[in-house]
């Protein structure tokens, strides 16, 4: 595969990292602000919507995970091309930071996650 198609495909799992995170992230912004309704609502709801957030976010960090590990792999492919452009250099440097979306940004969910689970349940 040539540098152009490479970088294409780089691209395209940056973005597909950028959206997997909006779902989940309105969701726990939109569920923080609203603990003190969804309690209020009853057991049925605050268990409703633990599991969507757990349905969203694992979903999300799947999706987040695969992504980032692909985009690993490009630019592992781009490493090995023997003329790069600053471009292809610049994303195989920087590739190792997936390595964040891949394991602290689902730590940060499951943190949160269990903030939330505390805050609807008690």
């Amino acid at each position: 595969m040539n540098e152009a198609k490479l970088i294409r495909l780089w691209q395209k799992s940056r973005q597909q990292i950028i959206i997997a995170q909006l779902a989940p992230t309105f969701l726990l912004i939109t569920t923080a602000g609203l603990v003190e309704q969804v309690r209020d609502a009853g057991q049925v709801t605050v268990w409703a919507v633990i599991g969507i957030l757990l349905a969203s976010g694992i979903l999300g960090a799947l999706a987040e995970y695969t992504a980032a590990h692909e985009a690993q792999a490009v630019a592992k492919d781009l490493s090995s091309l023997k003329t790069k452009s600053t471009l292809a250099e610049t994303i195989v440097k920087t590739a190792p930071w997936m390595h964040v979306v891949k394991y602290l940004t689902p730590a940060i969910f499951v943190g949160i996650f269990i903030a939330l689970f505390v805050a609807l349940t008690r």
